[in-house]
């Protein structure tokens, strides 16, 4: 990472300001809300995954966290967790929204209160029930009294993407009780290696587009380097197939505890990862996804926990997947270990600035604050890379199909010959305060 990049450098950190009239306009659109059955991607109240985890969360929840409660919604969009809260018992709810999606979801709740009778009204059921505020959380003297919990869907690609959990921490340090629940309450980002020579060839051939030395008489080779950079710069969205990783994430994850995490942390995180190779093959980058968990705090005893998954095994939700490709793939053979780091800095395009190490058997891995642009002959065995979240491309080539005549070859993966165990645990530690070296 740049040190103009790197907020502990520069000494500040990167506002969303210049972001924020782009982002709130596209979630003010009813078609970003929910989209057609047709469309190659889900989006919002369409996935069903999504929607039917919070809705089950909140219900299942609704007599210890809900009922007879004070209920804050940030980020309110549609209103859709809103209304699961007035379905769990909520004595009110707060419905923040900042784009003007919020006066759409007023003309929802407004509906429930005409003074038709309650057998005709629409939506009777949230009748006095929800406060549409149209504002940003941050925004001073709202009309916000301390509430027992509070949900949100502040969740973008990897977890981390358009920066909402900023929002979200905000809320839990400005309007929640001691003790209150949040809707979220834990996400766990996993990384895993993966083997996918058509999507790293595929992105190598738009790189090499500009190593013409004559298109129309035109020499592009000197801008070669920086389509490369560019390229392999870009983190690719889409479901991928579970069988092209070379091992499996690191059980648990990494955690990020909505109830304590505080905003420094979020907003500057490294991930620490040991993984322990399955099979002989090419490592052509890292994969990334999220796990979901819904849980009361310890104040609130005998609370369900609902749990989702975003892994490539799991059903698909419209966050999908997300893979960081290797410039330059990396070999691998069954049963050596592989280990890293990646660290996530966020920028002003409300997301973050992303960069990985990577290495197979043993050495010795580099400080993640040290900037990429200082570090010299890294050895055959180690890379490292450099992407953008918000400069996202999608690969959409991956349709699950239950094929029982597969084999691990099929994706240029080979199996050792004799069993090996590929059970490694990984420890959340970072820098050895004594040297200042990034130590597993």
């Amino acid at each position: 990472m740049s040190e103009a990049d790197d907020p502990l450098v520069n000494g500040k950190t990167p506002s969303t300001e210049g972001r924020d009239p782009a982002y709130f306009s596209y979630y003010a659109m009813l078609q970003h809300q929910v989209v057609f059955k047709h469309s190659r991607t889900q989006n919002m109240l369409q996935d069903t995954v999504r929607t039917s985890t919070y809705r089950s969360a909140i219900l299942l929840n609704g007599p210890l966290c809900f009922h007879n409660k004070l209920i804050l919604d940030v980020g309110a969009g549609s209103g859709i967790l809103s209304y699961f809260a007035v379905q769990a018992g909520a004595q009110k709810v707060y419905a923040v929204e900042a784009s003007q999606m919020a006066e759409k979801m007023r003309k929802l709740v407004e509906s429930a209160n005409t003074k038709e009778s309650e057998a005709l009204a629409k939506n009777a059921f949230l009748k006095d029930k929800i406060e549409v505020i149209q504002a940003k959380i941050e925004d001073p003297n709202l009309p916000i009294p301390q509430v027992d919990t509070i949900i949100s869907e502040p969740i973008g690609v990897l977890l981390i993407h358009e920066r909402m959990l900023e929002s979200y921490l905000y809320a839990r340090d400005t309007y929640l009780k001691p003790g209150g629940t949040l809707f979220p309450s834990t996400g766990s980002i996993f990384l895993a290696p993966f083997s996918d020579i058509a999507l790293w060839t595929e992105t190598m051939g738009k790189a090499r587009f500009w190593e013409q030395s004559s298109f129309y008489g035109v020499d592009l080779s000197a801008l070669y380097p920086d389509a490369k950079d560019e390229m392999f710069g870009m983190p690719v969205v889409g479901c991928f197939d579970p069988r092209t990783l070379i091992a499996q994430a690191n059980p648990g994850g990494y955690v990020v505890d909505f109830y304590t995490i505080t905003l420094e942390e979020l907003q500057d995180m490294t991930i620490p990862f040991i993984w322990q190779a399955s099979y002989t093959g090419i490592i052509h980058g890292i994969a990334g996804w999220f796990d979901l968990h819904f849980s009361p705090p310890p104040s609130v005893p005998n609370g369900n926990t609902i749990a989702m998954s975003t892994g490539p095994a799991a059903e698909r939700t419209h966050w999908q997947q997300v893979r960081f490709l290797l410039k330059e793939p990396l070999a691998v053979n069954a049963g050596q270990t592989i280990q890293g780091w990646m660290r996530c800095v966020v920028n002003e395009m409300r997301s973050y600035t992303i960069e990985a190490e990577i290495m197979v058997g043993e050495g010795q891995l580099t400080n993640p604050t040290i900037p990429l642009t200082s570090i010299y002959n890294l050895d055959f065995n180690r890379r490292r890379g450099k992407w953008r979240l918000h400069e996202q491309t999608y690969n959409y080539n991956y349709y699950p199909q239950s094929d029982n005549l597969f084999r691990p070859e099929y994706n240029c993966l080979y199996e050792p010959e004799h069993p090996i165990d590929t059970t490694v645990v990984v420890e959340n530690n970072f820098v050895d305060d004594n040297n200042n070296q990034f130590i597993m």
